[in-house]
Parts: structure tokens; C-alpha cells; sequence
């Protein structure tokens, strides 16, 4: 069966265009010399950018054709891969980001916790999700119900008290009018 994201990788940097990368650069306190994972990373559209502020970047995402097109980028490793059963050892990561891809994972809670589980002791993670308290994003959760996406969006407030179930604080910051950031540090 082939995902929406196989479908839209061809076009997908082209419709979302470029990212205003600085805010990001600052939330993930770059550079720094360890390893970045870029959960949910599809294209790389996100950590292309970065990858010459860390000391590696891996993407992982479920969608092959998603990753085909990080990996024509060069600069960065691929891994098919849920994120709720991610194939690294604990503390492996310095830094991780999942922009606007929490929402689409199978099985957000398990997620995170494997996520803070790679997380190294000292290392940050930012998330950054469409604030599904504003009226565009309600619409497009709408919009994503009915083309059958199986997406599940979670307010910043519950991300963090799931972070804080699993032994971690979470900082909570507005993004751009649409989305939320949220930022651990191990």
C-alpha cells in the first residue's frame, strides 16, 4: 500500500518550501559535535540545513520514497524506521527534532519515550507541532481526517506532560502563529 507521503515526496520540499531556520538552530542550542536524529525527517527538508552544525545527521522516517529523496541530498544517513521502535542505543543521540511529524506517528506516548530514550545524558530534543488550538489547524486536521491520514494531534501542553510521565521537564514556547514548540533537555 503506498502512504500519502510516498505520493507527495517528489513535491513535498517544493510545496512546503523553505524553513526559517534560525529559530531552530537556536532551540537546538547549535552547533554541537554529537549526532542529530530527525524523527518523522522524511526529505530532510529540516536537517539538510544542519547537518554542518552537527556531527552527523540521521533521518528516520517510514515512507522510502521520503527517504530516497533525503538521501539524493547527500550529507546525511537514512533509516526506515518507526519511532516508537527506533534501532539505536540509549543516550546515542546528542540532539533530536520532529517538526510537524509528531501528529503522524502510530503511536505518539511510545514515541516520545523511545525518543527520550536515545536522547544522550546533556542532549536536547525539540519538537514542533501545528498548535491544534488554532482554527487553521483544526482545519487541517479535518482535512488530513478525511484524506484518511490517521493523524492524531496533540496540544504542546499534553506532549509535555507526556515528556513529564516519563521522568523528563518540558519547556513549552509558541511558534509562528500556527505551531508550538516544545524543548527537553536530558
Amino acid at each position: 500500500m503506498i502512504s500519502h507521503f510516498d505520493l507527495a515526496a517528489p513535491i513535498y520540499d517544493r510545496i512546503l518550501g523553505r524553513l526559517d531556520m534560525t529559530t531552530l538552530y537556536d532551540l537546538l542550542a547549535l552547533p554541537v559535535e554529537g549526532a542529530l536524529l530527525d524523527a518523522g525527517g522524511g526529505t530532510g527538508r529540516v536537517s539538510w540545513p544542519i547537518r554542518t552544525r552537527v556531527g552527523m545527521v540521521v533521518i528516520s522516517d517510514l515512507s522510502p520514497a521520503m527517504l530516497g529523496r533525503a538521501r539524493r541530498k547527500g550529507g546525511v544517513q537514512v533509516l526506515q524506521a518507526h519511532a516508537e521502535k527506533l534501532p539505536f542505543a540509549d543516550n546515542t543521540f546528542a540532539r533530536i527534532v520532529v517538526v510537524d511529524a509528531l501528529h503522524h506517528f502510530c503511536e505518539q506516548e511510545a514515541a516520545i519515550a523511545d525518543l527520550l530514550r536515545v536522547l544522550a545524558r546533556g542532549g536536547r530534543m525539540v519538537i514542533e507541532e501545528p498548535d491544534i488550538h488554532r482554527l487553521p489547524v483544526k482545519i487541517i486536521a479535518i482535512m488530513e481526517k478525511l484524506a484518511l491520514m490517521r493523524s492524531h494531534f496533540l496540544s504542546a501542553e499534553s506532549i509535555g506532560r507526556i515528556v513529564e510521565q516519563n521522568g523528563y521537564s518540558a519547556e513549552t514556547r509558541n511558534g509562528h502563529p500556527a505551531s508550538a514548540w516544545v524543548i527537553v533537555d536530558k
